[in-house]
């Protein structure tokens, strides 16, 4: 570590502070970047060590744009510096895509011998190298101004798709007495007006409880209803246009589609064994799907017994009436235990327990008065800086992910990232509990792992069908009884009991087998719609779920206007199961103690603090001492 402590960044502390941050700062990194490029091209007598170190000064300056511009352009109370971020985002994202079209710069590297290289400077290389390639260096000089404007058109129809989503909220109005079963703080937060109606959103502050507990089966279709249709229209024409985008430059480059093309880069490594993949976990997921869909229709027909087939809006509502009838364990009894500003306070101690750091709070400048801002210290030493975004507000990123902020480069930055989630400031479900810690496991995944010399490598780096690994792993902690006891407390001061959370893991393994097929049916809309690109979206969509679930889709709902991960996982959203297959077999290594230090340490410094530095089938073997196999997700869908 140098002599001298790394400080954190110092955020603007008024608007015009602020847009000159979005807009500026952006600008400044992107001159860097041109004057790193200029010397890389005249000075020839540069070793081949030199010039990659100057490529990582370019790194460094291109992530120091880009992740505060996305981060911003997503948060900021401002509209217009949110545009301004934007469109900075866009600048970054377009620099990006002309470097590696530029012939000027691939022959500084492309005949380089390696032969004096470190492991890691030819890792480097090899990268670097596969970047050139998959841009579009070789190509004839029409094809390769063919795919600078279809690489630059896909940054800018996926900022828009996601601008619709962020901006796309939608509201409904229902009686009042329509809203049984909903629990009362939530009836009491929503008073009926003049005419005795409520007006509902789509933000998951009104969104989950709905779906959960409103008796009514008509409000929760109308309410979900709204929500498959965020962005839409508005987005059919994004969505196509970039379907056919990414088609053209995925042809244009060489590859049979767009999920060939991803995929070169992922553990999986093809389109094909993607298909395999879904299909694998279609059929270990069928026989628990279809037990507990006979147990989900019987319990609807009670209470409407003219009805064929159980809904996307009628799924989470009857798995509680389930769990709660035949498990005991009811949502509004659990709920209680779980205040907001007390699941915070366990999430730092458990995480803080389990990877041995400390939260210390900040009072420090930010982008709004609900960012509560903490170091990350560790035996004294600062290791990064976290910003916790949580509430839902109007134009802010309206679903949970971890943004960059600051990229961590060993004795030169500290490591800084962001959540952006939008709990309720009192009561959360427990599904929202486990959201927070798997979101939070990005984030001290992005700060362990922040310390790293290249910047390649820094942070949540790794294969991308590996990052959710340790997020989900994380989940698991929200569910055990140790962890659960020191924070989920009642307004009395009464302790979760221990036998409520037994209950809970029990009923929890109910409904696992139609959840991972819901899943599926998003992993397939993901996929098929990348490799088919069919012309009627809406018809397509509605097939590739009804194909994988018997938990039908609402008829008409274009939910994939508002499937934000189409932009950034394209057609590659299996990476959620595929990383949950190894996030089972990692937990396999805990045994029945999650808080054995010995493990966690050994988890730590494996998995967490490389970052990026190893493939990802490396960090794997090196914590289990084997390669990842499907038998731990197996044994966990034969738990449903």
């Amino acid at each position: 570590m140098p002599e001298t402590p790394l400080a954190p960044l110092t955020l603007p502390s008024d608007l015009d502070g602020w847009r000159a941050f979005a807009d500026e700062r952006p600008r400044e990194r992107l001159d860097r970047v041109a004057a790193i490029d200029a010397r890389l091209i005249a000075e020839t007598d540069l070793t081949l060590r030199e010039r990659l170190e100057l490529w990582n000064d370019a790194d460094i300056a291109l992530a120091e744009a880009a992740a505060p511009a996305h981060l911003i352009s997503e948060s900021h109370p401002d509209a217009a510096v949110r545009d301004a971020a934007e469109k900075q985002a866009q600048a970054v994202d377009a620099v990006q895509s002309r470097r590696l079209l530029d012939r000027d710069l691939w022959a500084v590297f492309a005949d380089a011998d390696a032969s004096g290289l470190e492991p890691d400077e030819r890792r480097l290389l090899e990268h670097l190298l596969r970047d050139f390639r998959r841009g579009g260096v070789d190509l004839s000089d029409a094809d390769r101004d063919r795919v600078r404007e279809l690489t630059e058109r896909d940054t800018e129809l996926s900022l828009m798709f996601s601008r619709n989503i962020r901006e796309g909220r939608r509201e409904i109005r229902v009686a009042a007495s329509s809203l049984s079963g909903l629990p009362a703080d939530f009836l009491d937060e929503h008073p009926a007006d003049d005419e005795g109606m409520v007006t509902l959103t789509t933000e998951y502050t009104d969104l989950m409880p709905v779906r959960e507990y409103a008796h009514d089966r008509s409000v929760r279709h109308a309410l979900v209803g709204a929500y498959n249709d965020l962005a839409w229209p508005e987005n059919e024409p994004v969505l196509t246009e970039l379907l056919a985008v990414r088609a053209e430059r995925a042809t244009l480059l060489g590859y049979g589609d767009w999920a060939d093309f991803e995929t070169e880069t992922r553990m999986i490594g093809s389109g094909a064994a993607v298909a395999t993949f879904l299909e694998r976990v279609a059929e270990a997921a069928a026989p628990a799907a279809a037990a507990e869909y006979e147990r989900v229709l019987e319990r609807l027909r009670r209470d409407a017994p003219e009805v064929d087939a159980v809904t996307i809006a009628d799924f989470w509502y009857l798995l509680g009436a389930l769990k709660r009838e035949e498990y005991d364990v009811d949502a509004q009894v659990v709920r209680s235990y779980f205040r907001f500003d007390r699941v915070l306070d366990g999430v730092l101690t458990t995480t803080g327990r389990l990877l041995d750091v400390q939260y210390i709070p900040v009072d420090a400048p930010s982008w709004h008065d609900d960012v509560r801002t903490f170091d990350v210290v560790r035996a004294g030493e600062r290791l990064g800086r976290i910003h916790l975004d949580l509430h839902p507000r109007e134009g802010k990123y309206n679903h949970a992910a971890c943004f960059g902020l600051v990229p961590g480069i060993a004795e030169r930055t500290l490591p800084e990232s962001v959540l952006l989630c939008n709990f309720s400031r009192g009561l959360l479900e427990h599904d929202e509990v486990v959201t927070f810690f798997h979101e939070f496991g990005h984030l001290v995944h992005d700060i362990l792992g922040g310390h790293q010399k290249w910047g390649r490598w820094t942070g949540v780096a790794t294969e991308w069908d590996f990052v959710e690994a340790p997020s989900q792993l994380l989940e698991e902690w929200a569910w055990d009884a140790e962890a659960l006891a020191s924070f989920a407390v009642n307004d009395e001061g009464q302790p979760i009991p221990a036998d409520l959370v037994a209950r809970m893991r029990t009923a929890d393994a109910f409904g696992r087998g139609l959840e991972v097929t819901r899943q599926l049916g998003h992993a397939t809309t993901s996929y098929r719609l990348h490799v088919d690109r069919p012309a009627d979206l809406q018809a397509a969509v509605d097939g590739y779920y009804r194909a994988a679930s018997p938990v039908a889709p609402l008829d008409g709902s274009h939910s994939y206007a508002g499937f934000g991960h189409l932009t950034g996982y394209g057609a590659c959203y299996y990476t959620y199961q595929w990383s949950l297959v190894i996030a089972r077999d990692l937990l396999s290594a805990f045994g029945a103690d999650l808080f054995d230090s010995a493990t966690a340490t050994h988890y730590r410094r494996e998995i967490l603090e490389p970052g990026g530095t190893r493939d990802a089938r490396d960090l794997v073997r090196a914590f289990l001492g084997r390669d990842s196999t499907f038998d731990a997700y197996r044994d966990w869908l034969a738990g449903a």
